[in-house]
């Protein structure tokens, strides 16, 4: 029997509840999502013979229950986590949220009457997860999600760029070439992996499994990320804290960048301080042979870092604002460059609004290094008119997904949605790649027929149009 997102949710709420007036919103997560992974291993793995995470004594959940209305309980929720951590080598992941912090969670009662409350929430037979599953594939990832749309994004600090939409990630799995061919020692990369989501659901459609590798450089998100591969069975994913550009982690035994089968990426849109910490002229690891970007949008950064990345049969899918498919300058030459090597080899506009954090529409560059020499133009898509409003952002609905990977994997061309744009095209276009240059997405106007509306009849117009059934 699954659990139900809809009880999750009036968890979270509820746990967020208990958690205002001491701390801004944005930091909601950091406590909630602890006690949420904390709940769900204690549940799945205590007692358990050969377990994949290692409850150790009063190391628990349970520990937490009979804490309720004592004097320390704060400390000694620090110190069951802290056993946690230890043991399966978890410390400066999980252990982060300070549970006895006075400036967040009040002085003497005001704090045991607020933990003992919070730990009761996650005590609720609901959410038993010793026997039950949670009903989706990510768990932690869905709280987040929720945590960022209703609170995060309010608070004026929202970290809504360190977590892809999950109908974003599904289409981004299904067009980068993952399969039931693919093997375990092929591996996946996502430099600015946030919660790891996106990581998750591209490895997921590979029944085999991928080697996972990710690096992100927010500490917290990097610690909820390798929370995350706990839960989904990847604790040999290897999650990394740091900068990318200014610091990649992963290397060769030549100390030069490890190159990748699959990479994805939803790096920060237009990151404006991308060279701090860094000169590009001298970069070790030749990111920029093809241009540098500018020094205030670090979009074609990231590309360029991905790129790099990629094997030479390598493929990878990167969400990025609009803005790169047109802008001029640097980032023209840039565009020209990857164009005429035939690394693109596909473009997904996206609707606006998709993303916390910013409702500029962003689109999918697909890459592909394999079949670059032999490329003869670019797959474009127009996907920006089909979603469904969801509160205050849009969402892409099932069929909507289903449109775009259907097109793409059989490069179906389809009037005002998508088309096969030829490099000669391209270039009389100065390799401008926006998508409206190239497709009209923009439905014909509904013309009126007055003699029909007078006298009756179907026009002929009309029955024409029906040719085609």
């Amino acid at each position: 029997m699954a659990i139900k997102k809809s009880e999750l949710y009036a968890s979270l709420w509820d746990s967020c509840d208990e958690l205002r007036g001491g701390m801004d919103a944005s930091q909601y997560k950091d406590y909630v999502l602890v006690l949420l992974f904390v709940k769900y291993v204690s549940d799945k793995y205590a007692g358990k013979k050969n377990p994949l995470i290692i409850i150790p004594e009063k190391g628990g959940f349970a520990d937490m229950v009979v804490l309720s209305g004592q004097k320390d309980i704060g400390d000694e929720m620090n110190k069951i986590i802290g056993r946690l951590a230890e043991v399966n080598h978890l410390k400066g992941v999980i252990d982060q949220a300070d549970f006895n912090d006075e400036s967040k969670l009040g002085r003497g009662k005001e704090m045991v009457d607020r933990l003992s409350r919070l730990v009761a929430i996650f005590n609720r037979p609901e959410l038993d997860f010793s026997r039950n599953r949670a009903e989706g594939d990510d768990l932690l990832g869905d709280a987040y999600e929720y945590l960022m749309r209703h609170f995060a994004t309010q608070s004026g600090k929202s970290k809504g760029q360190f977590y892809t939409p999950a109908e974003v990630s599904r289409v981004i799995a299904k067009v980068i070439g993952i399969s039931q061919d693919t093997q375990l020692n092929q591996a996946i990369y996502d430099p600015t992996c946030g919660s790891g989501s996106l990581l998750l659901k591209a490895a997921s459609e590979a029944p085999h499994g991928l080697t996972i590798y990710g690096q992100e450089k927010d500490n917290a998100t990097a610690g909820l990320a390798k929370m995350n591969m706990f839960l989904h069975d990847n604790p040999g994913a290897e999650i990394f804290a740091g900068n990318t550009l200014t610091n990649p982690h992963f290397k060769d035994e030549n100390g030069d960048l490890k190159t990748f089968d699959f990479i994805v990426a939803n790096p920060p849109f237009s990151d404006k301080a991308w060279k701090s910490g860094m000169n590009p002229e001298d970069d070790e690891f030749n990111r920029f042979e093809y241009g540098i970007p500018p020094s205030r949008n670090g979009d074609y950064a990231y590309l360029l870092h991905i790129l790099r990345s990629m094997k030479s049969t390598g493929k990878g899918a990167v969400v990025l604002p609009h803005g790169v498919l047109f802008r001029g300058n640097t980032e023209a030459n840039i565009r020209r460059n990857l164009v005429r090597r035939g690394f693109i080899k596909s473009i997904i506009g996206l609707p606006a609004n998709l993303f916390y954090g910013t409702g500029i529409p962003a689109a999918i560059i697909v890459l592909d290094k394999e079949e670059a020499s032999n490329r003869k133009g670019i797959f474009m898509i127009d996907a920006s008119q089909g979603f469904i409003k969801d509160g205050n952002k849009n969402r892409l609905r099932h069929r909507d997904i289903r449109k775009i990977v259907d097109v793409f994997n059989h490069q179906i061309e389809e009037e005002r949605y998508s088309r096969f744009v030829t490099m000669e095209e391209i270039e009389e276009n100065d390799y401008n790649l926006n998508i409206p240059r190239y497709i009209d997405s923009t439905e014909p106007e509904d013309l009126q027929d007055i003699d029909a509306h007078l006298n009756g009849g179907i026009p002929q117009r009309d029955i024409d149009a029906l040719h085609e059934y």
